[in-house]
């Protein structure tokens, strides 16, 4: 089921999000496929979208579900970032569909979860998936791209 984005300006979406605990785990899987089509439903409106962070539907606890390759879901993950490069990219968000923002990403880090099967993963990510997951990461802590814009110039609006 499609359920509403928060957008921006909504005060739910500056809140940090707590772990998830394993007990948990089966009262969410019917989030995780909720959260999956959700990012369908953004491709199908707005032609963009990999992933999705748990607060974005009003839930603060520490998921998100990318949809790249193939589905993952994405369980408490820790951010190693590696080396100090960084790339300057336009970022998108499901909160603000219409907007770009201007931000600096690291260009590499290491990405360690559990799976929806409570297992530990490491993936190494690398340029606009490096991108895609700080930038998921950071609405877990209630960070916004609009709070990481490189300046007050670096907002610009999509052509509809």
């Amino acid at each position: 089921m499609e359920r509403e984005i928060l957008l921006l300006g909504d005060p739910r979406l500056y809140e940090v999000s707590e772990e998830v605990k394993y007990e948990e785990i089966e009262r969410f899987r019917p989030v995780f496929t909720d959260m999956f089509d959700c990012i369908r439903g953004i491709r199908r409106d707005y032609g963009f979208g990999r992933a999705i962070a748990a607060p974005q539907i009003g839930i603060k606890k520490r998921l998100i579900c990318m949809l790249t390759d193939r589905p993952y879901v994405i369980i408490n993950p820790s951010l190693e970032f590696i080396g100090d490069e960084k790339m300057e990219v336009m970022d998108d968000c499901m909160s603000f569909p219409n907007l770009l923002v201007r931000v600096q990403r690291y260009r590499h880090c290491i990405l360690r979860y559990r799976d929806e099967y409570w297992q530990e993963q490491e993936m190494p990510m690398d340029d606009d998936m490096s991108e895609l997951i700080q930038h998921e990461y950071d609405h877990l802590d209630g960070i916004l791209a609009t709070m990481r814009a490189i300046d007050n110039r670096s907002f610009v609006m999509k052509q509809t």
